[in-house]
């Protein structure tokens, strides 16, 4: 991640007038070259773009001798892995400038060249049975018979040739093609953020060179890659405060409706993880952002490379003024072809929004004739729709379109035997697809990805600081609020809730919520987690002066009270741990009301005290007049039932809270997939290092811890925890992991039989089936949820709460958490 900066005096010769000269650079680095103090071109090797134009003409006025900058960082397009792309960074990796030259580009060969090129790609990629195949091949051939590559006079003749099949065109019904320039630049991957900055200047000062010389071009920018149209709000944001100038010119083609934002949200987030909450947000600051910087929100959602797509995305998407969605993510699974690229989504509540998958499956394509073919041959609703999105340019490490893409689809635009290609925008896109929707389908709950699905638990840290740096500034907005309606002169703390919302929703980017990206990545955004919990406390407590600082002084003559704040909205009765007046920590049972607060000076007493037995098998035996716990001696739950029950909630001959260990060796994702197979090698984990112990035994909680060894070197210890008045037993583990490759489960088989298992997403809850019945089915071997999932049959059911964990699994009647 170093950067180097290189000083190049150049000196064109006086002959070279007339002739169109470039400055040449070949690096395994990406640079970047600066001119007069600003960005001016990018250089990627990787992403064929070389060269930096400095005159296409030129002229006797024209400056002969030119100093530029070249900045070169010390990683590649996909960041520096050692061996394969996702390996971890080689800090010893050396990178090379190869060449670095003044040249003449001679512009006609070039042009030539590409003309020959889509000929022959048509003569290869038509077919036998298709007559234009073979005009393209025979005016190919009779190219290459006129043209005298000494003798550049006979260059127009050839090209004339080409010129000649090009123009002829297409009939009326032909498919058309909206052909969109696109950069993905994943905001952190293999790369941290600090170099996401330069891959999004890198891009997009290329954009706006090739713009200034392309005039039909249109460019999206979805996230932190380049892309035609889109980008979201944060690589904004990163730019207008880093390349300023550069920003200046981006607004400037946005104000002229050839670089259109779009997204809709602060970063291309997680698609299932993120709470309903933070999800709001993410469309909350990304519009607002576009409208203040641009006096526009965007109407098209754009999440190309994500992990799945919750069903709660429509109904969040339309509360924001959204109705339309793009992305290809799904044309990864592994199992199941999805059946559809233009189709109508309906989310949990039942609001609609008009969905594209671009037909030929990537948002990198380079304006190929192959490419073109696959968008037309592989759409799923012909008939139904005709047009369809092409995304051309260099993405996921940035780089964006080229110049060769562009001079490629100007050549096919309108060439009979080929599809229509027209450079489009997404809203042009839309609004024909709109036109046309009267015959499309509908797809009704979940966009699920059949792969990836070890993202919903790969870094544990990350899952658990998300989580709860959510709940934090649910918090501290909650308390804020409430001081605020109190009194009018307290200073609600918006400017610092938006840096705070900022950080956590940028780690929310769907390379880093999910785990799948470098160390480097995941310590930052670890400081990022530390930052809002540090901030949110501070708030938190600032907040609660201001609500209850009179509350808090003490009273003569009444015993010293407790302040109990309750940020739910439901009143709530639970044991809670404060110092006692020696110091100590002492327990309570005490009850709040619904978002609100109260003193406790004497606390409740329980009406029935928590019990806790231990037989001569080991096995102890908790109640508390609600549930009534049974375990065994390694720890396992051998008996779960209501207190005025004889209905345990565990199976018959089964034990609960048994944790289990898998291999995981996935076929190449090795962050982000666990597949199906790693179910055959389930190892229950039963060496046990502590027996169940009881630790305590009060009127108010009963609670006993073990310990058990995980795989060769890990440990694992979990206290159980029953309080009074609970209806819910707990458990609170602690592992210390020092496994590879291995994956790490807790089991609860229960007496309940039902079809679907019940679990928690954004907002709501979607039902999954516990059976293999089809491939649909077993594909969803492995879920995501929120905070619960739940298998009920009608007057009974059991569910699994957690509070930093997002995978899951249901088959049968096992409920399996992810740990």
């Amino acid at each position: 991640w170093e950067t180097c900066w290189f000083k190049v005096e150049l000196s064109i010769p006086p002959e070279w007038a007339g002739q169109e000269v470039h400055f040449v650079w070949e690096s395994d680095g990406e640079g970047m070259v600066w001119r007069d103090g600003r960005p001016v071109q990018g250089l990627t090797k990787e992403g064929e773009k070389t060269s930096y134009i400095l005159t296409s003409c030129l002229k006797e006025s024209e400056p002969h001798s030119v100093t530029l900058y070249v900045e070169l960082a010390c990683n590649g397009l996909f960041g520096a892995g050692k061996g394969t792309m996702i390996a971890p960074p080689d800090p010893d990796r050396r990178f090379t400038v190869s060449k670095a030259e003044l040249v003449v580009f001679n512009r006609d060969v070039y042009e030539l060249l590409v003309d020959l090129e889509i000929l022959l790609d048509m003569a290869q990629l038509l077919g036998e049975e298709n007559q234009r195949s073979f005009q393209a091949l025979y005016a190919a051939n009779q190219m290459v018979n006129v043209c005298d590559v000494t003798d550049p006079a006979t260059f127009p003749a050839a090209r004339s040739l080409a010129a000649a099949i090009f123009n002829q065109r297409n009939g009326e019904s032909q498919h058309t093609i909206h052909a969109m320039g696109h950069c993905h630049i994943d905001s952190a991957w293999l790369w941290p953020y600090e170099e996401t900055i330069r891959k999004c200047a890198r891009s997009w000062v290329t954009v706006i060179r090739l713009m200034e010389s392309n005039p039909e071009f249109t460019f999206v920018c979805s996230q932190p890659r380049l892309s035609s149209v889109l980008w979201q709000a944060q690589q904004f944001e990163w730019v207008r405060s880093w390349y300023p100038g550069l920003y200046a010119q981006i607004q400037d083609y946005v104000a002229k409706g050839r670089f259109i934002p779009v997204g809709g949200t602060w970063v291309e987030m997680d698609g299932n993880l993120p709470s309903g909450e933070a999800m709001v947000r993410q469309f909350l600051q990304g519009q607002r952002f576009f409208q203040e910087q641009f006096g526009r929100i965007c109407s098209e959602f754009w999440l190309p490379d994500t992990f799945g797509y919750s069903a709660q995305l429509p109904q969040l998407m339309r509360g924001c003024g959204i109705g339309r969605f793009l992305t290809q993510k799904l044309s990864w699974n592994l199992v199941n072809a999805f059946p559809h690229h233009t189709f109508f989504w309906e989310g949990i509540d039942g609001s609609q929004v008009l969905t594209h998958f671009p037909p030929g499956d990537s948002y990198g394509m380079l304006g190929r004739v192959e490419e073109m073919l696959k968008t037309v041959k592989n759409n799923k609703d012909k008939g139904r729709v005709n047009h369809s999105a092409v995304l051309f340019g260099f993405g996921d490490g940035g780089g964006g379109p080229t110049q060769k893409m562009l001079d490629r689809m100007k050549r096919i635009r309108d060439t009979d035997g080929l599809p229509r290609v027209q450079m489009s925008t997404p809203d042009r896109l839309f609004s024909v697809l709109e036109k046309e929707s009267s015959q499309l389908c509908t797809w009704v709950g979940e966009l699920f990805l059949e792969l990836h699905n070890g993202t919903y638990t790969t870094q544990a840290q990350i899952k658990k600081g998300n989580r709860e740096c959510e709940q934090i500034l649910h918090d501290v907005e909650v308390l804020s609020a409430l001081a605020l309606a109190r009194d009018s002169s307290f200073q609600y703390p918006g400017s610092q809730l938006q840096r705070l919302w900022r950080l956590l929703l940028l780690n929310q980017f769907h390379d880093v919520l999910p785990g799948s990206c470098i160390q480097l990545v995941v310590e930052d955004a670890l400081q990022y987690y530390a930052e809002i919990r540090r901030a949110g406390a501070q708030l938190q407590e600032e907040a609660v002066q201001s609500l209850c600082g009179d509350l808090l002084q003490p009273e003569s003559g009444h015993a010293e009270g407790t302040l109990v704040l309750n940020t739910l909205p439901w009143e709530r009765t639970e044991v809670i741990s404060r110092t006692g007046p020696t110091g100590a920590e002492v327990l309570a049972l005490v009850t709040a009301p619904s978002m609100g607060y109260t003193i406790v000076r004497e606390p409740l007493p329980p009406l029935q005290p928590v019990t806790v037995t231990e037989r001569e098998d080991g096995s102890v035996t908790m109640e508390n007049g609600v549930i009534v716990v049974r375990l065994d001696a390694m720890g396992r739950l051998i008996s779960l039932r209501l207190a005025d029950s004889e209905r345990s909630a565990v199976a018959d001959g089964c034990c609960a809270n048994q944790f289990a260990l898998f291999d995981d060796v996935p076929l190449y994702w090795d962050a982000w997939d666990v597949m199906d197979y790693h179910l055959e090698t389930r190892k229950p984990v039963t060496t046990v290092l502590k027996p169940l112990e009881i630790i305590l035994a009060g009127d108010l909680r009963a609670s006993a811890r073990f310990s058990l060894q995980v795989g060769k070197s890990s440990t694992l210890t979990q206290e159980i925890i029953l309080d009074a008045a609970c209806p819910y037993v707990r458990f609170v583990t602690e592992v210390d992991w020092k496994e590879s490759h291995k994956f790490l489960k807790v089991e609860f088989p229960v007496q309940v039989r039902s079809t679907n298992a019940t679990y928690e997403i954004q907002f709501g809850h979607v039902q999954r089936p516990t059976h293999w019945n089809t491939s649909w089915d077993w594909a969803r071997f492995e879920v995501w949820a929120h905070k619960w999932m739940d298998l009920s049959e009608h007057g009974f059911g059991v569910a699994v709460l957690n509070d930093s964990k997002y995978g899951a699994s249901a088959r049968g009647n096992i409920l399996s958490l992810s740990l």
